[in-house]
């Protein structure tokens, strides 16, 4: 199944249920969603494909995220998943600016 900002536009009850509804369809099927919101992903996503200009830029579990930018010198104590987004995908924006 694949779904493209499945909660975009929900009230908070209707964003409940279609995370349950995902979650729960999970169990069976492969669900891959796309969304920019990234308190969906850290709700729903038990692994994370990162793309930026139709390339993975990277991808895991959000542990194994946090561990990728932490391996680049990263020393923020905590992550959150849009410091681990931000991490990955500014090197690239800068590099194709440079160009």
């Amino acid at each position: 199944l694949i779904l493209d900002e499945p909660t975009s536009g929900l009230d908070p009850l209707q964003i409940i249920g279609i995370r349950d509804l995902i979650q729960e369809l999970a169990k069976e099927k492969t669900i891959i969603f796309s969304t920019h919101i990234l308190s969906e992903v850290e709700a729903i996503a038990d692994r994370i494909v990162i793309i930026n200009e139709g390339k993975i830029v990277s991808q895991g579990t959000i542990a194994e995220l946090t561990a990728e930018v932490r391996a680049q010198g990263e020393t923020k104590r905590d992550l959150s998943l849009e410091d681990v987004f931000i991490s990955l995908l500014l090197p690239k924006r800068k590099e194709k600016l440079q160009v």
